[in-house]
Order: structure tokens, then sequence, then C-alpha cells
């Protein structure tokens, strides 16, 4: 039987994956936040016109613009809801299904490689619902020019 030997550092190594993973999910959060306000202003501004006699193709550019909006503002919320699956069993939502004695033990080892490994895949998800927000975002605003450049005509 062999056993395994940690790596001189590697607690520190750990630590400083766990934060740095930690501090990645902190700035989807903020991203997401900000994209939001600025999909949220867009949309408000549009509603101000919607009552407006426009050319058709003004509206059909428009709407589109307005869906493409939603569906970002849709991806945006994805990444900030709380995710609150206690099955991983690194995170809070388990330990709070637990009584003391069963916190204690779930201590015992070291966790934090199963917390580097289901945060980096919490990371990532919201990484890619926010550059999919983004996209949205920008082709929302390329079918606002379109309709913009309708109405001049």
């Amino acid at each position: 039987m062999t056993s395994t030997v940690p790596a001189p550092g590697i607690g520190k190594n750990m630590d400083a994956a766990c934060a740095a993973v930690t501090n990645e999910i902190s700035r989807t959060d903020g991203k997401s936040s900000l994209l939001l306000a600025f999909n949220g202003a867009v949309l408000a501004g549009l509603a101000s016109v919607a009552d407006q006699d426009l050319p058709l193709a003004t509206k059909v550019f428009g709407t589109a613009a307005v869906m493409t909006l939603g569906a970002a503002a849709v991806l945006l919320l994805l990444v900030v809801r709380p995710r609150l699956r206690g099955d991983d069993r690194t995170s809070f939502p388990y330990w709070a299904q637990l009584d003391e004695d069963a916190i204690r033990d779930c201590m015992q080892g070291d966790p934090r490689a199963a917390r580097i490994r289901v945060l980096s895949a919490l990371a990532v998800r919201k990484f890619i619902h926010l550059r999919r927000a983004v996209d949205l975002s920008l082709t929302a605003l390329a079918l606002l020019a379109l309709a913009v450049a309708g109405a001049a005509l």
C-alpha cells in the first residue's frame, strides 16, 4: 500500500486557488449586475418610444433588439442567481443540513480540492452565461442601430 505525501506548499497553493476561484465568481456577479443595469436602461428607453408611430423597419429591428436584450437579461439573472444545491459536500447549503457532529466529521479531511473543483465549475458556468449575455447585448445594439437607420429613411 502506498501513501501519498502532500508536496511542500500544497496547502498554500490550494488556499490561493480557492481564493482565486472565489474572486472570479465575484467578478462575474459584479459584471452581470452592471450589464443588467445597462440592459434595463436601454429597455426603459425603448419602452418610452414603443407607442410612437415608427416606420416598419424600425419596429421590426426594435422588436428584435428588445427580444435580444430580454434573452441577455435572462442569462445575466442566471449568473447572479444563488446556487443553493447541497449535494457537493463543500458548501454551506450542504453543511446547513447537518448537525454539529456531522459537520465535525466533514471537516476531518481536507475539502479544498473538492471545493476548488465545485467552485471552478460554477465560475465557468457563470462566465459562459456572462459571455453569451454580452454577445446578445452587442447584437441588440447592432439591431438598435439598424432600427435608428430605418427611422432615418
